[in-house]
């Protein structure tokens, strides 16, 4: 399953520790919650986000605000959660950018099924927009099945082929070995680690300069891998 990263924005702490609780039964576990505009602003500019959840009226600011800013640099699907009900107000907040709106006092099953459906749509349309990546030295085309490094075409077939899509599909994303395993090989494989890093090396082997010092699949310790796409 796709792991989104979501911020949760509202000045009451009990609402935005039981939005944080709703999503995390639904399966949503990398979740940050900001109590002020002002600490959005900075969780935002420092991180990336795959869903808002924005309250509207703060103590140093505004969700609509927020949002118009998010537009800016952002696709992410964006929720007002707000005691600002009347239909003026939720115009507002879909001029402003909002995939939706929801009003307080809410229903918590019916947020996580809103959540749940945007989130559905959100990662179909990150699918089809990653069926080509190009990061520079290397072109990969899932739909061809096509590789090209350093201008050349490079054969490549089967898992290797399998998780450079995977991770194409989800750049700058870290995922550990569990993770690679239940995507690519799916949950009723028998492997071990060793397999997965033997492919690994294979894929370094095909796009990066140097696999013994990658630049592009990089090792995170103690953590997993990432398809580094973006200048650190």
């Amino acid at each position: 399953m796709f792991q989104a990263n979501i911020l949760i924005l509202d000045d009451e702490v009990a609402i935005a520790e039981m939005v944080e609780i709703i999503l995390h039964k639904e399966g949503f576990t990398n979740i940050d919650i900001a109590n002020s505009y002002t600490e959005a602003t900075r969780l935002k500019n420092n991180s990336k986000y795959d869903l808002y959840i924005l309250d509207i009226m703060l103590p140093d600011g505004s969700g609509l605000d927020l949002a118009k800013e998010i537009r800016q640099t952002s696709n992410a699907p964006i929720f007002f959660l707000t005691a600002k009900a009347s239909d003026a107000d939720t115009l507002k907040g879909f001029i402003h950018g909002a995939d939706d709106y929801i009003t307080k006092p809410f229903n918590p099953m019916e947020l996580a099924a809103r959540v749940k459906a945007q989130m559905k749509r959100y990662v179909n349309t990150r699918k089809q927009e990653r069926h080509f990546i190009d990061v520079g030295r290397f072109q990969f085309d899932s739909k061809s099945a096509t590789l090209i490094v350093d201008g050349e075409n490079v054969p490549i077939n089967g898992k290797q082929l399998q998780l450079l899509q995977f991770f194409c599909e989800h750049p700058n994303h870290v995922f550990s070995k569990d993770q690679l395993y239940e995507h690519v090989w799916g949950i009723d494989s028998l492997i071990d680690d060793n397999t997965i890093m033997v492919h690994i090396r294979r894929l370094r082997e095909k796009i990066e300069v140097n696999p013994s010092r990658p630049v592009y699949l990089q090792t995170i310790r103690g953590i997993g891998y990432k398809l580094q796409t973006e200048e650190n």
